[in-house]
C-alpha cells in the first residue's frame, strides 16, 4: 500500500488554517494515514524572491475573502483579516518542532491556528504562544526555552531543507510517495492519488 500522506505545513501560511482544521477528520473518513511535517516556508519564499501577499493589497483582499468562503463551506469559524504577516513565525514553527518531538504537534498547531484565525492573536506571539502551549498541558517557559535553543533551530532547518529538496515551495503541501499536491484544495487530490495507487 502506498502512503502515508505527508502534510507539510508552516505556521504563518494563512491557507494552511483550512487544512489544519480538517485534515485529521478527512483522513479518518477516507482511512488514510497523515504525517504532519513542520517547516519554515518563509525561508523558501525568500530564496525564491516570492512575497505572495505582502505589499499586494488587491491580492491580499482576495486571499481573505477566499479563506472566508472556504471556511464557510466547511463550517469552520474564521475572522478575517487576521494579523498578517506573523512577527514571530520562526518561533511558532520552532515550538512545532518541539511539539513534534514530544508527541503533541497536532494539538499545538490546531490551537495556535484557532487563536490566530478566530481570536486574532498572532501565532508565535503572546498571548497565543503561551495559551496554545498551556492548552496542550505544557509549561510555556520550558517549551519556549527549548524552542529557542540551537538544536531546535537546526531541526527546523533540516526539515526546511528536506522540503526544498523534495520540491516543496509553499504551504500547505501534501506529498504522496514523492508526488506533490500544493494547496488546501489539493487534499482531495492527494487522497485520490493514494487510493488509486492501492492494490
Amino acid at each position: 500500500m502506498a502512503g502515508p500522506i505527508e502534510f507539510w505545513f508552516s505556521i504563518g501560511s494563512t491557507y494552511t488554517y483550512l487544512s489544519v482544521m480538517r485534515v485529521d477528520v478527512f483522513a479518518r473518513e477516507h482511512a488514510v494515514d497523515v504525517v504532519w511535517r513542520p517547516f519554515n516556508v518563509r525561508t523558501i519564499t525568500q530564496l525564491m524572491n516570492n512575497r505572495p501577499f505582502v505589499g499586494k493589497p488587491i491580492k491580499a483582499a482576495y486571499m481573505w475573502r477566499d479563506i472566508e468562503r472556504r471556511a464557510a463551506w466547511r463550517n469552520l469559524p474564521v475572522r478575517v483579516p487576521a494579523p498578517y504577516p506573523l512577527e514571530n513565525m520562526e518561533l511558532a514553527n520552532r515550538v512545532a518542532i518541539v511539539a513534534d518531538q514530544q508527541g503533541w504537534l497536532n494539538a499545538y498547531v490546531t490551537e495556535a491556528y484557532r487563536r490566530w484565525m478566530v481570536d486574532g492573536q498572532m501565532a508565535g506571539s503572546e498571548p497565543n504562544l503561551s495559551g496554545s502551549i498551556i492548552a496542550c498541558g505544557r509549561d510555556p517557559e520550558v517549551i519556549v526555552n527549548k524552542a529557542k535553543d540551537a538544536a531546535t533551530g537546526a531541526s527546523l532547518d533540516r526539515s526546511t531543507d528536506e522540503a526544498m529538496k523534495g520540491g516543496i515551495f509553499g504551504a500547505p503541501t501534501f506529498v504522496v510517495d514523492g508526488e506533490i499536491f500544493w494547496g488546501d484544495d489539493r487534499l482531495e487530490d492527494a487522497v485520490k492519488w493514494l487510493s488509486d495507487k492501492r492494490p
